[in-house]
Formats: structure tokens, sequence, C-alpha cells
């Protein structure tokens, strides 16, 4: 079994090193594009397990985290399953989400799904009360999603997302509708699998409502910003697969309307599909494989998990550490239901 193993992880390093090392001879299209777009938590990953693969799981994608990665991965599983996350994001900031994942037929399933990210209230202060003034603000992001899966052929499988968000700022509001579409194909070679999906697809927003400007005006007009707009494009494959082991790795190019271009590298090890142990790396397009990326804080992510069989469902618990270098670490925790 060791040796399998060994030979298993040897296809996996020949497999994704030389892409990785490929990666850095592509140019930095998107360096010179930071800040432009809105509602930054859409890029937030949701669910332990993916994070734990930093989120290199659009080919994966084959459970009910895949209503934010790849909703063309609704129909890679077959069982209806409902999902709760929570994140310690940096900064005080905290992340939830919340899925469920029903299937219609054997061939496509409908999802449902909210996020949000959201923040104690913070009390306002000016430069003659930088101590307070006794007025708080609120911050929040908030995102309802319906997803639809379906499989089109034994290998092609299609799905879309219809999104409303809205990002509250103390007395301004912005609201938009956004679409994700998400395709899914087994090559036939083994394994392998293939994926591509575009995210935050939409019009751009602008805030609404009223702030007091200077000389005691009030502005009621503000600029419009893009979506987080991002194209996936993975791959994953599985060296080993046996009754006892199933080794998962895969693959995954982000091209963001917004930063740099980005490699994300995901590894999966599934004992009797009850104990999992992950990890990934994050990569700007233009770092180095190995050492310190230099334009990001995110680095590395590690997570384990289990399954447990109850009564007539199955309960899951995954668990991810991300390291965001100088702000800290961030803990995501997940609890999955399957029926």
């Amino acid at each position: 079994m060791l040796r399998a193993l060994h030979r298993a992880l040897l296809l996996a390093a020949l497999t994704v090193l030389p892409a990785l090392a490929w990666a850095q001879l592509i140019p930095n299209l998107g360096g010179q594009r930071v800040g432009i777009s809105a509602f930054q938590f859409l890029k937030l990953g949701v669910g332990a397990r993916g994070v734990a693969m930093s989120e290199s799981f659009a080919a994966v994608a084959d459970d009910a985290s895949a209503l934010h990665f790849n909703p063309a991965g609704l129909v890679q599983f077959s069982t209806n399953q409902v999902v709760a996350a929570h994140t310690e994001y940096v900064a005080e900031l905290r992340h939830e989400f919340f899925g469920v994942v029903y299937h219609l037929t054997g061939e496509d399933a409908l999802g449902l799904s909210v996020s949000s990210l959201h923040t104690d209230d913070m009390e306002i202060t000016t430069e003659t009360q930088p101590s307070g003034t006794g007025r708080y603000f609120t911050f929040g992001d908030v995102a309802l999603g319906l997803s639809y899966g379906r499989r089109m052929t034994d290998q092609f499988s299609f799905g879309i997302t219809l999104r409303y968000v809205d990002e509250t700022l103390d007395l301004l509001h912005m609201r938009s509708f956004m679409v994700d579409l998400g395709t899914y194909y087994w090559t036939g070679l083994g394994s392998a699998r293939f994926a591509v999906v575009i995210a935050n697809f939409g019009a751009d927003a602008a805030p609404s409502g009223s702030v007091p400007g200077p000389g005691g005006t009030t502005i009621t007009s503000f600029q419009s910003f893009s979506l987080p707009t991002v194209f996936r494009l993975g791959i994953a494959i599985d060296p080993v697969d046996s009754e006892d082991h199933l080794l998962t790795t895969s693959l995954q190019l982000d091209h963001p309307n917004d930063n740099a271009e980005h490699v994300r590298l995901g590894i999966e090890y599934a004992w009797r599909g009850t104990v999992f142990a992950r990890v990934g790396i994050k990569r700007t397009i233009d770092q180095p494989v190995f050492g310190e990326d230099q334009t990001t804080a995110e680095s590395y992510a590690l997570g384990v998990g289990v399954r447990v069989p109850f009564a007539l469902s199955t309960i899951g618990a995954d668990y991810a550490y991300s390291d965001f270098g100088r702000l800290g670490p961030v803990h995501r925790m997940t609890l999955a239901f399957t029926f």
C-alpha cells in the first residue's frame, strides 16, 4: 500500500508542478486592476473542505459547496445535502454560509444558498472626536443564490446560479443581481475531469442613499463599480482510488477582473470515505512556486474532516486553517448533513 501511495504522490507531483512552473511564464495581466470591484466578500471561499484545498475546487465540486465553486457540480453527487459553514476571518469579520441541494431527478438538481459577511457595529469617530461620537454604523453583506445543475450527457454537466447581493455601509446600500455559469466534463481519461466557471458576472453597481456632504450639502450620486467577476479553469485527477484509499489532486487557474491571476493546488486524502486530510497552496502567477508570495497574504491551507453515519443520514464535519501571514490565521468550520 505504501508503495502505491508513493507512486500516486509522484504522479500527482509530475502532473501539477510543471503546470505551476509554466504558470510563472505567464505575464501578470491583472496586477494593475486591484480595487476596482465591489462585493469583495463574494470571493471568499465557502466550506472548509474546498478552502483546505486552497479553493482549488471547481473540478472537484462534489458536495453542497458546489453552490459557490461550480454549480455544475450539483449533479456530481447523488444525495441531498444541507451544509452550514462559519469563518472567523481577519479584522474581526465573520463569514457565514448556508446551502441546500436537492436532487429533482438523477439528472438535475436544485440548490439554495445564503452567505453573509458581517461585524459588530462600529462607533463613528471624527477629527474633533477621535474617541467616538456616540453614534454607531453598520457594515454587512448578504447574498442569496438560486442554483440549478443538469447532467447533459454521461460526461458533460452544466450549472447556473442566479444571485442577489446587498451591501450595507451605514446610510448607503448597494444592490445587484449576477450570474454564475459552470461546466463540468469527465474526459474519459481515467479519473480526469475538467471544469470552467464564470462567477459573479453582471452589470456595474452603484450605492444608493444619501450622506451629509461638505457645507451642509447632501450627496446622493455615487460612482458605479464592476462586480468581482472571476474566470476559473480547473482539472482534477484521482491517482489513487481503491476501497480504502482515495487521493484527489486538483489544479486551478483563477483570472479575476480586479487582481492578478493566480494558481491554486489542492490535495485531499480520504480513508474509507470516513477520515480526510487536505492541503493546498495559492501562488500569484509571477511568483515562485516555492518560497513566499510577495503579492498576497494568503499562502497555504490545511484541513481535516470526518464523515459519520447517523440514522438515515451522514453527518460530516470539516475544519480548515488558512495562513494569512501578518494578518493572522483564518479558521473555518463546516457541518454537513447528507440524506
